[in-house]
């Protein structure tokens, strides 16, 4: 296809379509991980859309203690996909070990991205409702407090203000310029 005039929209909507996805995967890899509420809705859609994937793939790749092996592959594997196709509808060709190393780095980074803006989303509700029960809001909990509980142990509330969200922001910029740019260099690009 080259640079023809759909290569653009079709790039934009698989990339989109299998982000997503990717990310659906992720937040439900993540919050199994922290042990999160099961029964929340937010959690019970993860669980909905990542099912028809996930169970045949769990019974080929069993957890790891914690770690839900399947869901990884499935990133991984989801991720790689969407490096080749874009690449080969841009008449370009990637080497595998290049197509490798630039998904972990995508998935590193959505990783981070995750943490940041539920970190930041967090934040924004608490300020805008503090003290009520929301099922996004309980999900975010669950999810940030492993990040947040260090920073809170290194900068303790002062005045009252919790100041451990800044501390994770900037720990989690600094992950992405230190982590992000040797993967990418790696993979040549």
């Amino acid at each position: 296809m080259g640079d023809s005039y759909l290569t653009t929209p079709v790039t934009f909507l698989i990339d989109t379509l299998i982000g997503l996805y990717i990310l659906a995967v992720m937040l439900r890899f993540l919050l199994g991980a922290v042990r999160a509420d099961f029964y929340n809705p937010v959690s019970q859609f993860l669980v909905r859309i990542t099912n028809p994937v996930l169970l045949p793939l769990r019974r080929m790749l069993p957890s790891v203690g914690r770690l839900d092996s399947a869901s990884l592959v499935l990133m991984l594997g989801l991720q790689m996909a969407d490096l080749t196709l874009i690449a080969l509808l841009r008449g370009a060709g990637l080497p595998l070990l290049a197509i490798f190393i630039l998904s972990v780095a995508q998935l590193l980074g959505l990783l981070l991205n995750v943490f940041l803006f539920a970190i930041f989303i967090q934040v924004i509700l608490s300020w805008i409702s503090p003290g009520t029960y929301n099922p996004v809001a309980s999900i975010l909990y669950s999810l940030t407090e492993p990040v947040l509980r260090p920073c809170r142990r290194l900068l303790p509330p002062i005045g009252g203000m919790d100041l451990s969200p800044l501390i994770a922001l900037l720990g989690i910029q600094v992950l992405k310029m230190l982590l992000l740019p040797p993967l990418h260099h790696l993979a040549g690009g």
